[in-house]
């Protein structure tokens, strides 16, 4: 007796209507939902893959750990304090860096730069700076002219520099003493770098200004003598950072903060998670619009049948059991419009994962890249909490009015 219901629910749904609109808003009502559910799924598994060129790019110009001061801008003893945390067992290298911001300027152009100083032959261990460079010129490391300098492909296009036979003017303003009026240029330390190549990281932080130099360079530009800014370094084995981390903090004291790649980007990885999970409010507010269709269906479903309500009534069938008929088709919609939303979201997903048809644009001369997505099956069961509260909810009105048209 209790599949009754289910059965006369399944008879209804797939049978002919009466009336052929009845049948035409169950369809737009079961394709409102499985579109909305795919863009769900779509969207999550977009989030989802732009994380993951995120994670992927931290191993080009971020280091396993970095050491940066708590308080104050830079560190003392930068070149001692490396040399004490490259002691610690684990550590394969730790070099300083000396990072601060000063003017760029070239054959009439000038802009804001980051000039960060590194010691080449560690920095190359650290990160995957070589592997970025783009104009087919030298390393850092194996530069034979002095002052060599490798500069983000933001910085060359602003600039102009498509050829360096010109050598790229630095200025940086002096940490001491006082501004004379008078002699303008005097507050100002210069140096000329000459351009060994160009790279690009993908990551507009680094993209768009930066100048990687020697570190003694720097010092001299800023007015520094051992200073650092942050201590950078590369472990033998990556599933050893965390142990790392608590070892370095320990060896070093209170004075520093120790953080992982993760930490460093932390920002952008929870801008990327807000991001994420207020478009899926966004969609989910959607779903809900979508299932007005469904109450509409029934509420006209329940009309049609209002006869064959009654005859169920004189053959036995409780009020309870009638209702639970439209219950069930109420289900039976919903499920089914969450079921090809779901296998259609997942289909487009994994396609454009393995395929890449759809693709981005990233400027300039580079090619451009495929859309990221990555599919993941907590996203999948995430889709159907709405699906399961909009069912509940969608069930419970299409009894409620039944049970008020019985009692009619």
């Amino acid at each position: 007796m209790k599949s009754i219901p289910f059965i006369i629910a399944l008879r209804y749904l797939f049978g002919k209507k009466s009336h052929s609109a009845v049948n035409a808003i169950a369809l737009v009502s079961v394709a409102g939902v499985a579109v909305a559910t795919a863009a769900v799924v779509c969207v999550l598994s977009v989030f989802n893959g732009f994380q993951s060129v995120l994670t992927g790019r931290l191993d080009t110009l971020s280091p396993d750990i970095m050491v940066v001061p708590k308080e104050g801008k830079t560190i003392a003893n930068g070149d001692s304090l490396a040399i004490e945390i490259g002691k610690i067992k684990g550590v394969a290298v730790a070099t300083p860096t000396l990072t601060d911001n000063a003017l760029g300027y070239y054959n009439g152009r000038e802009t804001p730069v980051s000039l960060k100083g590194i010691v080449p032959a560690d920095y190359s261990k650290v990160t995957s700076i070589d592997s970025l460079r783009v104009a087919g010129g030298v390393s850092l490391k194996d530069a034979e002219t002095s002052n060599p300098a490798l500069i983000s492909i933001g910085l060359a296009y602003k600039l102009g520099m498509f050829d360096y036979s010109m050598p790229l003017t630095v200025f940086a303003p002096k940490r001491t003493g006082r501004f004379n009026p008078a002699n303008p240029a005097a507050a100002f330390v210069m140096d000329s770098l000459n351009v060994a190549d160009v790279f690009q990281s993908l990551q507009d932080t680094y993209d768009e200004n930066t100048i990687f130099t020697d570190i003694s360079l720097v010092r001299d530009l800023l007015l520094y003598d051992r200073e650092a800014t942050a201590i950078e370094i590369k472990v033998k084995n990556p599933y050893d950072v965390d142990s790392l981390m608590d070892e370095v903090s320990a060896k070093i004291g209170g004075e520093y903060v120790v953080k992982n790649r993760l930490m460093l980007q932390e920002v952008n990885f929870r801008m990327v998670q807000i991001e994420k999970w207020m478009t899926f409010l966004l969609l989910f507010f959607i779903l809900i619009i979508a299932s007005f269709n469904i109450v509409t269906t029934l509420s006209m479903l329940v009309l049609e049948k209002e006869d064959s309500m009654h005859t169920m009534a004189a053959i036995g069938m409780n009020r309870n059991s009638i209702s639970g008929v439209f219950r069930w088709e109420s289900v039976l919609v919903s499920l089914i419009g969450g079921i090809i939303g779901l296998l259609l979201g997942s289909a487009l997903s994994l396609l454009q994962e393995k395929f890449g048809f759809i693709t981005i644009a990233q400027g300039g001369d580079a090619l451009p890249m495929a859309y990221p997505v990555r599919l993941e099956f907590m996203d999948l069961l995430i889709t159907t909490l709405p699906i399961a509260l909009i069912t509940i909810v969608c069930a419970w009105v299409a009894g409620a009015f039944a049970k008020s048209r019985i009692d009619q």
